[in-house]
């Protein structure tokens, strides 16, 4: 239903409400960053990226950058999924051209012992958040996030991006030990989003990067179970920050996701069927997605032909104009400017 709302509250949060709008609220998964000159030139004056994600001044403008340019509806906090391993005491760092590497995983037992002290150890990210919350538009949300259970344990057992063959091995192999390991991180990921939400994210996303894959029964086991018991400890710690869930690449199973798991909003990724996303608002679940990164990048009337297309199947209902993964390097600012501007109306605005 169309309701009006006191003008400050951020449209994102309204649609997460339930809300139809005029407009569906925009903004893009790493909108942050890496297409911007401005984020690359930032970039250069931290000695290393783990450095930066911990400099909150640093980290804040990098948020906030994006929110400069575009007429985003909602800023998303500068980190990283794997800031949380590091404070669980795992060596993390990232090779240049190469991505993350972690080292070796260490016991689950030392991993549990971790957990409470890990969140302080993330208290930069809290600052980022208060420090963009400031400066930003009263009518402009803030996202926080945190990498999904499933998604972070991949990396935490490969020790690298992959494919997932190996995690996925592995979690048949050693059951009990995947399931300890995901129970410590629905521990230490719920207290990290708790803390985000308390320095000021109005809203929560958690990132199942790597759902893809799984069947059906490793599918609720390594992500319905974890992101349920994730947002049932956010909600009993007081905190009504509404929920984006994204699964990406879990295909028809986003369905059973959406059934199982508390969330107010389910991003969808770029081979979501129009029915699909209807379903799912009818069945009370706001939408987000499904623009492809790439076509974003490529440009275009077949860009511009599937802005439309998206606006018209999910526009009517509550939907989150945003990717189905998250924005290219190498981007070019004029097809975000486009995009942004036919969602919102607002062209983008001239940087110096």
């Amino acid at each position: 239903m169309t309701t009006a709302s006191a003008p400050a509250t951020p449209r994102l949060l309204r649609v997460l409400a339930g809300e139809t709008q005029d407009r569906p609220p925009v903004w893009f998964m790493r909108q942050a960053g890496r297409s911007l000159p401005e984020y690359r030139e930032l970039r250069a004056k931290a000695p290393d990226f783990i450095s930066f994600c911990h400099h909150p001044e640093m980290a804040a403008e990098a948020t906030l950058q994006p929110m400069r340019r575009f007429a985003f509806d909602a800023a998303i906090v500068f980190a990283d999924i794997l800031l949380l391993p590091r404070a669980l005491g795992q060596q993390v760092w990232f090779e240049a051209g190469e991505g993350p590497r972690l080292a070796a995983l260490p016991s689950i037992e030392f991993l549990a012992d971790q957990v409470e002290a890990s969140t302080g150890r993330l208290s930069d990210i809290g600052e980022t958040l208060q420090r963009v919350r400031a400066e930003l538009e009263p009518e402009r949300a803030l996202i926080g996030f945190a990498g999904a259970p499933w998604t972070v344990a991949t990396y935490m057992i490969e020790g690298r991006g992959s494919e997932r063959e190996a995690a996925r091995a592995f979690a048949y192999a050693e059951p009990e030990k995947v399931d300890a390991l995901l129970a410590v991180l629905v521990d230490a990921t719920a207290r990290y989003l708790v803390m985000q939400a308390k320095a000021g994210a109005q809203a929560l996303k958690l990132f199942e990067s790597w759902a893809e894959g799984l069947a059906e029964d490793m599918f609720e086991r390594l992500v319905v179970q974890p992101h349920a018991a994730i947002v049932d400890r956010v909600r009993a710690a007081g905190v009504t920050a509404p929920f984006i869930g994204f699964p990406r690449g879990a295909g028809a199973l986003v369905e059973s996701y959406a059934e199982a798991v508390p969330v107010e909003g389910v991003a969808l990724d770029t081979q979501a069927p129009a029915a699909l996303g209807r379903r799912l608002q009818a069945q009370g679940r706001t939408i987000q997605g499904a623009l492809d990164n790439l076509l974003l990048r490529q440009g275009g009337p077949a860009l511009d032909a599937r802005v439309e297309q998206l606006l018209e199947q999910w526009g009517k209902g509550a939907y989150i104009f945003n990717l189905g993964h998250g924005v290219l390097p190498d981007t070019p600012i004029a097809h975000i400017a486009r995009v942004v501007e036919r969602v919102t109306g607002k062209p983008a605005r001239a940087m110096a």
